[in-house]
Parts: structure tokens; sequence; C-alpha cells
């Protein structure tokens, strides 16, 4: 997960940073939590944090619920869907790089709450493709994205965002069980990168690996027909994905990029 700014940082605005790290941590959490919740989360007094809110209420970034919990509120959704746009518009050259040396489609997504977001693509060149139109919305269970980004987060907030989703099957190779995907999801922490062997949709497979230092938990993949993107193929693949989501790391830790 991106790191987060240490509080009081030079340079810095220490409500502004408090503010920032209340979001942070209910977007880890799912999009709503409590203010207890966020005290143990932050180490911040009670009183801070609810004048913190109140001001992010006010501003439309932050709603409150009638449970009395605050949950995410929806003029996020503007400066998501820009932000998203713009690190996709970024992006392209690193994915049309990745789709030379594979042959196959590449895409890059990021985790949004409980769900993954495809935030760009570029096509194979092959008459027989796979094609995600960018903004759709998938569940991380189910993908090489997903589990690549689930690998990066740590496993009691995978474990609770996999309770929360129910895991649905869309083929007969989807893993149904928490217990099983957190295993998996252990193994791509330990290996670096993700498979999806027709869990999402049949005949398709499909190759990930997460994006250190990225502003948001994004990953990289390519995704192709099972004829093509073999169990031998990956030898081959594996490491051109795992060096893309290197060097757009690298490039995310630039002056020029990070601002």
């Amino acid at each position: 997960m991106p790191a987060r700014r240490a509080p009081g940082a030079a340079g810095g605005v220490q409500s502004l940073e408090r503010a920032v790290d209340l979001l942070d941590h209910m977007t880890d959490a799912g999009g709503s939590m409590g203010l207890s919740d966020l005290a143990t989360a932050t180490g911040l007094p009670l009183p801070t944090i609810h004048r913190l809110m109140r001001t992010l209420v006010d501003c439309g970034y932050v709603r409150q619920e009638p449970s009395r919990r605050y949950a995410l509120g929806p003029r996020l959704i503007r400066l998501g869907e820009t932000a998203s746009r713009l690190l996709g518009a970024w992006a392209r050259p690193f994915l049309e790089t990745l789709v030379e040396e594979t042959g196959e489609t590449a895409n890059m997504a990021m985790l949004d709450g409980d769900e993954i977001v495809y935030v760009a693509q570029v096509p194979s060149k092959h008459s027989m493709r796979m094609f995600t139109e960018v903004g759709r919305r998938v569940l991380p269970h189910c993908t090489a994205v997903g589990k690549a980004l689930l690998a990066v987060i740590p496993a009691e907030d995978a474990e609770s965002l996999l309770r929360r989703t129910g895991m649905p099957a869309y083929t007969p190779k989807t893993i149904t069980e928490p217990a099983t995907l957190l295993e998996e999801v252990a193994r791509v922490r330990t290996l670096g990168y993700a498979v999806d062997d027709g869990e999402q949709e049949l005949g398709v497979h499909c190759v990930a690996a997460a994006v250190a230092d990225a502003p948001a938990r994004v990953a990289v993949s390519v995704s192709g027909p099972e004829g093509r993107l073999t169990v031998a193929a990956l030898d081959r693949v594996v490491p051109v994905v795992l060096r893309t989501a290197q060097d757009l790391s690298a490039a995310l830790r630039r002056p020029d990029v990070t601002g």
C-alpha cells in the first residue's frame, strides 16, 4: 500500500495531513468507519477526529450514516474518476510496451473500495483478443489483478473484504472459499505475481503484478485466450509483467511525476 506521510512532516499542514489520513483509513476499511474505530486506527483524540470529520462532511467528502458511522462521500467520486483517468493516460506508454513484448492485451486496474476498477487498457494486435471496458468493475477474488492487490494489503483486511463481497462464482474455476483464496494470496505475496486461470471468464487467462509506490493500490496485467497464454508461456510473460510493474513504480518515484 502507499506509504502514509508522517504527521507533521516538513512542509505539511497538520490538520490537512490528519484529514487525508482519516480518508485513507476509511478507504482501507471498505469506505465506512465509526469514530472509535478511527481513533484506534489513527491514535488521534476523539474530539480531534470529530472536528475533522465534521469539516469533511460539510465539504461533501464524507457523509454520516443513520448508524452514526462515517462513510466516504459523493464528492470523492468526481476526484477519483478524474485521477484514475489521468493515471491511465500516463501509464499508457508502459502498457503499449507490455503489449509489444507479450503480444497480449495489457491492462491497469486499481482497488476501489471492495472492487477492482479498470483504468486503462491497450489491446493486443491479434484478431482474437481480450477486451475489458475501461471503468468496468469486478470483484477481486476472481481476477489476477484482484489477487495481486489483495496480496499487498494486510491479511486481515483482505479477509474482511472477501467476506463482505461474498465471493460469488462466475465460472466452475472461481475460488469461492475465503480460506482457499487467502492461501493463494499468500503465494502471490511470495512470488510477486498472480494468475487468473479462467476464474472470471472461461477460456481467458491473465497474469498480474501490483505496482509499488503508486498513489493508489494499482496493478498491471496481460490477458489472453488460454490457447496462447498457456502455462508454458508464463515463463516468458511473467518476467515482462514484473518488470513493467517495477518500471511504473520507478517512474512514480521520480520528482516530475510525484510532485
